[in-house]
């Protein structure tokens, strides 16, 4: 038996090395960063696992069992690529987990969640509802945890509420969800994946190899975007409208309600006494109900658990008032569409910033969306060009650096205004992820509210 090659030396890079050592399989990491940090290097000593910096050399193919690929990496690298010319398996971070977990076969189930916006809200609302139940549930994947990690920590009949990037379902292989849930669906990641239908079909890959016993969790609005879905499962929506098959929907009342497989309706509560703010959120309830009820979490349980949902940091979190001006950290707004959600879930007046490092998609379909809330937008980072060039005849002005940027717009806002950090971009251009960019926003807004 060869060995196992680990590309990438993030969080399931690093799992999945550790992993395989420990499982006694001769593994070796490699990485095209020249410079580890001290984490990395502690957790590839610890584990005994060596590792290449700076390349993905080919030579170590040369008796190779397999590679295990990070999230971030492509299939279509050309390690990759030349593993699979020669017949080498490629697989995720994520079927590895997979594989694990069904040997352990000890009644642990998958509850599974992709979709372009709002997955890790209703991923961690998932397993909030099914604590609330008293069940063992994580969550994990894509949000934070890495799988693997989680499988190896995880007890006997656990439940993993686990959040699934295109990126992670492009190399699945035998991964089987107990019940799946497919968002919705907007341009991202299109440099990855070359076009909007080569995306939408990485994301169908969460219902491959469903049976008749699980559950696939689809949006009633838009079944062009699931019709075509593989898998056996039985079908549920969710949206504003009452569907003929089971469901979970809000009514023109602003009731939420849970239909079963018999077609028994029951209502569960008001949407104001959700937490959580605006339609998106609601659409992300009724996702997270009909995978909980799935789970197993009775209605009280369910009920008890919306209501008490306080929210994930970085989606649009009030983070600061002062003067009768409300700041919103939306740092996860990372792609137009989220920011369209933030800009809707709010009243208005907005002073929004918008900027990072450009996605490649226009940033025109804002506009109507800020049409009768706009006070002033605020440019910064490196895709001011960009911005620019789809909104520039809207008011705006350009602060680049990040804490000028917030600084103007908060100098900017009047009472009943909002200013909305959701910069439709990611923060590679100043920060290392969208986590760290909220955090730097909202200690400015600390330092501003008190003054």
């Amino acid at each position: 038996m060869g060995r196992t090659v680990v590309l990438g030396a993030g969080k399931s890079g690093l799992a999945a090395a550790a992993f395989l050592a420990s499982s006694g399989v001769e593994t070796v990491l490699t990485d095209q960063e020249f410079h580890p940090s001290p984490d990395q290097l502690k957790v590839l000593l610890s584990a005994g696992v060596p590792a290449v910096w700076g390349d993905h050399p080919l030579s170590l193919l040369e008796h190779c069992a397999e590679v295990v690929l990070s999230p971030g990496i492509s299939p279509r690298v050309p390690f990759a690529a030349q593993a699979a010319a020669r017949g080498i398996p490629v697989i995720g971070e994520v079927e590895l987990a997979h594989r694990a977990l069904r040997a352990k076969a000890d009644g642990s189930r998958i509850l599974a969640i992709t979709g372009t916006n709002g997955k890790s809200t209703t991923t961690d609302l998932l397993a909030h509802l099914l604590r609330a139940a008293g069940l063992s549930a994580v969550a994990c994947g894509n949000l934070g945890t890495p799988f693997l990690q989680a499988v190896v920590e995880g007890g006997p009949g656990s439940i993993y509420a686990l959040e699934l990037s295109s990126y992670q379902l492009e190399t699945v292989k035998d991964f089987h969800a107990d019940g799946a849930a497919f968002l919705n669906l907007s341009p991202d990641h299109l440099a990855r994946h070359g076009t909007l239908e080569a995306y939408r079909q990485a994301k169908l890959r969460i219902f491959e190899h469903q049976t008749e016993q699980d559950l696939r969790v689809v949006p009633a609005a838009h079944p062009e975007w699931w019709v075509d879905a593989p898998g056996m499962a039985a079908t549920a929506t969710f949206g504003w409208e009452e569907t003929a098959g089971p469901s979970a929907f809000c009514d023109a009342r602003g009731l939420l309600f849970i239909k079963g497989r018999d077609g028994h309706l029951t209502a569960v509560l008001k949407r104001a006494e959700l937490k959580l703010p605006g339609d998106h959120n609601v659409d992300n309830a009724l996702a997270a109900l009909l995978l909980a009820s799935h789970g197993g979490a009775p209605l009280e349980a369910l009920r008890a658990g919306l209501r008490s949902y306080p929210g994930l940091a970085h989606r649009i979190a009030l983070c600061g008032e002062r003067g009768g001006v409300k700041a919103y950290n939306d740092s996860k707004g990372t792609n137009v569409d989220a920011t369209l959600i933030a800009i809707r879930a709010l009243p208005g007046p907005v002073v929004l910033l918008l900027g990072g490092t450009d996605k490649g998609a226009s940033y025109g379909p804002l506009r109507a969306a800020l049409n009768g809330k706009l006070r002033r937008l605020v440019f910064l980072g490196e895709a001011v060009p960009q911005l620019q060039r789809d909104l520039g005849d809207l008011p705006h002005d350009v602060v680049t650096a990040f804490d000028d940027a917030v600084q103007h717009a908060l100098s900017l806002a009047q009472p009943s205004d909002q200013v909305l950090l959701s910069p439709a971009c990611a923060s590679f251009d100043q920060f290392r992820n969208f986590e760290e960019r909220g955090e730097r926003f909202e200690a400015l807004v600390k330092v501003w509210a008190r003054a």
